[in-house]
């Protein structure tokens, strides 16, 4: 008898229903969240608890993205995202690239199906002139970029002696698009560049002026082609691009003569990555001489330095030869952009 009680006992004690396990935290998805993975039942809360809340809540059709920009339906506005310096800096002519050179870049920091958006301003120091150019770009996606900028070019000296006025300023508007048709400045293949086709129409604010001095036209297009290609690993830059263009002096006195037209010019650029923030490098670009001022071509040797993901200030050393038939112009570049 006491061993078929202990039997019974034993059965009755395997057959009673073993004590729900404690959770220690609730699950903060639903099971449907993850795609795939089997149903799970929802896990029974004591009454005094608070209702559990998603991780992460669907964007809406306008959705701040803190320091990453805002989204406005699917597309990412200012928000950023492309390796460092690989969107360039600014040209003198408002496009992204070196300070001389154009590259394939297409400006402001957005990545594919994004919007972006940087400035410029930039100041040349020569012996006996001075630059200045200030601009806005607007990149959209990693595809097209359109710039618009301005140029004063300031004759000190040299005015007077041209019979033109001392401390005469040239002025001139450029407006600039660019498309990339293939490859990509890092990924992809190491033998395809980035490609770009483009064009800067300009126009001369001093017309009367540009053609009294030769120039047969205040306004004119540059047509340009460009390969860019950052290889990681070697940590160099090297762009190449070629231009089509009538521009007297970049278009500052006109376009053409009475005598010349469109050139095919050249424009390089080889840079050497320091670290992730800066680049040393140098830039040469040729010109037309189109009035037979005995205009030469440029050159530079530049460092570049991200101070911020958005900021970048660029420093250099240019030697612009002769100039109106000013010989020996060589002095100091400084430019700044915010790029977003």
């Amino acid at each position: 008898m006491q061993s078929l009680a202990s039997l019974m006992a034993l059965t009755a004690a395997a057959a009673a229903p073993e004590p729900a396990p404690h959770i220690a935290y609730a699950p903060v998805l639903d099971a449907n969240d993850v795609a795939g993975s089997p149903a799970i039942p929802p896990v029974p809360l004591p009454l005094d608890a608070a209702p559990t809340q998603r991780a992460l809540a669907p964007l809406g059709e306008v959705t701040a993205l803190g320091n990453e920009g805002v989204r406005i339906g699917k597309v990412d506005v200012l928000a950023g995202g492309k390796l460092l310096l690989t969107n360039g800096v600014t040209t003198v002519e408002g496009s992204s690239g070196g300070g001389l050179a154009r590259w394939a870049t297409i400006g402001g920091r957005q990545m594919a199906g994004g919007v972006g958006l940087s400035a410029h301003a930039t100041a040349i120091e020569l012996p006996d002139f001075g630059w200045r150019s200030y601009g806005v770009l607007l990149g959209l996606g990693d595809r097209l970029e359109l710039s618009i900028a301005r140029a004063d070019f300031d004759t000190r000296d040299v005015g007077a002696l041209l019979g033109i006025g001392q401390g005469y300023t040239f002025n001139l508007d450029t407006f600039g698009a660019k498309l990339r048709v293939a490859g990509d400045v890092v990924y992809g293949d190491t033998w395809l560049p980035q490609i770009a086709i483009g064009a800067e129409h300009k126009r001369s604010r001093d017309g009367a002026l540009v053609r009294a001095l030769g120039a047969s036209e205040a306004s004119g297009t540059d047509y340009t082609l460009s390969a860019t290609k950052l290889l990681l690993a070697q940590s160099l830059l090297i762009n190449g691009t070629l231009r089509y263009t009538k521009a007297n002096e970049l278009g500052q006195l006109g376009f053409g003569s009475a005598n010349a037209g469109y050139h095919v010019q050249f424009e390089g650029s080889l840079g050497y990555q320091l670290s992730r923030r800066g680049v040393i490098g140098v830039e040469y670009r040729t010109k037309p001489d189109n009035l037979g001022l005995g205009d030469d071509d440029w050159m530079d040797l530049f460092a570049t330095y991200a101070l911020t993901d958005q900021l970048t200030l660029t420093a250099a050393y240019v030697d612009l030869g002769s100039i109106a038939t000013v010989s020996d112009q060589r002095g100091g570049f400084l430019s700044a952009q915010v790029a977003f």
